[in-house]
Order: structure tokens, then C-alpha cells, then sequence
């Protein structure tokens, strides 16, 4: 019979999806709260907004936990053929073999050109608006427009954050590559909180 630790410490493993749901949720729900505490300076309960941070959470567990998760490891398996091979070779095979750097530079490209401006920002500014906006509004119209207009800003601060950070995610291990994307995502989570909380 296993102990409580080991079943505990085994957890991630042994459910790996269930466990993102979780990490993702809380990750992004603390970083807003961090920022709204540390930056703007907001007083611990009262003066937190909880409905901003509500829809930091929600977006957390439903996109960063639940679809990146679907898109990332099982979408990401059909759509660029031999991403596990290539993702369990030593990193010196694989900056020498081009099979391998292509199937790298197509998750790349993927993710900073397709993924992150036409995924990403619209779901999150949609979430934002249905969590944060006024009753009787049209969350998708009223959310895609906040998008547009903040679209320059965004891309540009996405394209510095997360092309060198994909370089590291998709050239390492598999099983590394989401607990490593959450690390760098709490930071820009804070980010976003600051520049797109209120």
C-alpha cells in the first residue's frame, strides 16, 4: 500500500489533465491578486475586486487548464507528426537534425501566429466581458471589440513574452513543456491583470 505522500507526489502524473485544471486556476486567479495587492496597492479582503478576479479564475480553469491542455498535447500530437519523438530527443540530436527543427519551428509558429491572437486574446476578452461586464450587454460583440482595439498592444507584448519562451517549451520534454508554460504564464497573467484587469 502506497502512503498519502507518494499517491500525492504521484498525482500530476497519474492525472495530468485534472491537475492542470487545478494548477492553471489557481496560477491565474494569484497572479491577479498579486497584482491587484503588490501593484495597485489594493487592501486584502475588502478592497480585492473579486468579480475581476473571478474572471481571471474562470478563464484559468476553463482555456489555460482545459483547452490549452486539449490543444497543446492532444491536438499538437495530430496536427505536427512526431512531436513525442522529437520532444524525448537530447537537445544536441535535436539542433542537428532538421526533421526534428521543423516540427519545433511549426508548434512555434503555430502558437505566436495562429494560436495566441485568434485563440487566446478573443476567448479572453469574451470570458472578461461575460464575468465583468454590465448585465444586458452583448458579451461576445462588446468583448471582440475590446479586443480589437487593444490588439497592436497585446500582440506586441505576447510576441515578447511568449516566442522566446516557446523556443524553451517546445525544444524541451513533453511533460515539461505545461508546468513550464504555467511558470512564465503567472508572470504574464500579472501582466495582463495590470494592463486588462479593470
Amino acid at each position: 500500500m502506497t502512503s498519502l505522500a507518494a499517491r500525492i507526489a504521484g498525482f500530476p502524473k497519474a492525472q495530468p489533465f485534472v491537475f492542470n485544471l487545478g494548477v492553471a486556476a489557481a496560477k491565474t486567479s494569484a497572479a491577479d491578486l498579486l497584482t491587484q495587492t503588490v501593484v495597485e496597492k489594493k487592501s486584502f479582503p475588502n478592497g480585492i475586486d473579486w468579480k475581476r478576479n473571478a474572471s481571471f479564475t474562470v478563464f484559468g480553469f476553463a482555456y489555460l487548464g482545459g483547452f490549452q491542455y486539449w490543444l497543446q498535447v492532444n491536438m499538437f500530437r495530430k496536427m505536427f507528426v512526431g512531436m513525442d519523438k522529437v520532444a524525448e530527443m537530447p537537445l544536441s540530436k535535436k539542433l542537428v537534425d532538421p526533421s526534428a527543427l521543423s516540427v519545433i519551428a511549426k508548434q512555434i509558429a503555430f502558437d505566436i501566429a495562429i494560436h495566441m491572437p485568434f485563440m487566446y486574446f478573443p476567448t479572453f476578452y469574451v470570458v472578461k466581458q461575460a464575468v465583468q461586464g454590465p448585465p444586458g450587454g452583448n458579451v461576445v460583440v462588446d468583448g471582440l471589440s475590446k479586443y480589437k482595439e487593444n490588439w497592436v498592444v497585446d500582440q506586441t507584448a505576447m510576441v515578447k513574452v511568449w516566442l522566446p519562451a516557446d523556443v524553451v517549451f517546445f525544444s524541451g520534454p513533453l511533460w515539461l513543456r505545461l508546468p513550464l508554460r504555467h511558470v512564465v504564464s503567472f508572470g504574464w497573467t500579472a501582466y495582463v491583470s495590470f494592463l486588462r484587469g479593470a
